[in-house]
C-alpha cells in the first residue's frame, strides 16, 4: 500500500490527510503533487496530517524537508499534524523535530496559523 490522500479547507488553512506510507517512488511523488497543486490554488497554508502515515523513510523524510522548503519559498507556512511515535523519534534522531512546527490537535493547530 502506497500513500492516500485527502485534502480538506478548514478556514483558510488546507489540511491534506495522509494515509499509508511514504517512501521511494510512488508515496512521495503523490504527496509532492498534492503539494504542489495546492500552492498552484494559492493556498499557502498547508497542515499536513500524518496521523495515519504507518510508516516514513528516508526518501519520504527528504519529501518533507522538500515541501517544507517548497511552501516555504513560495511565502507560504507548512505545519505537521498528529506524529505517531516512530515518525517523532525519527525527526528528533534527524534534527528535523526544530525545523517543523508539530501540533498534536487540530484545532490548535489550524489556530497557529493566525
Amino acid at each position: 500500500m502506497s500513500i492516500k490522500l485527502n485534502s480538506r479547507q478548514v478556514g483558510d488553512v488546507t489540511v491534506v490527510d495522509l494515509a499509508g506510507r511514504i517512501t521511494l517512488g510512488e508515496g512521495s511523488s503523490t504527496m509532492r503533487d498534492a503539494l504542489r497543486d495546492q500552492l498552484a490554488k494559492g493556498n499557502k497554508k498547508i497542515l499536513l496530517n500524518l496521523g495515519e502515515v504507518s510508516y516514513i523513510d528516508s526518501s519520504g523524510i527528504g519529501e518533507l524537508v522538500s515541501a517544507f522548503t517548497t511552501v516555504t519559498n513560495q511565502g507560504g507556512q507548512l505545519k505537521l499534524l498528529g506524529l505517531n511515535k516512530r515518525i517523532k523519534d525519527l525527526l528528533q534522531i534527524t534534527k528535523l523535530y526544530t525545523v517543523f512546527e508539530v501540533h498534536d490537535d487540530e484545532s490548535a493547530a489550524v489556530r497557529s496559523f493566525s
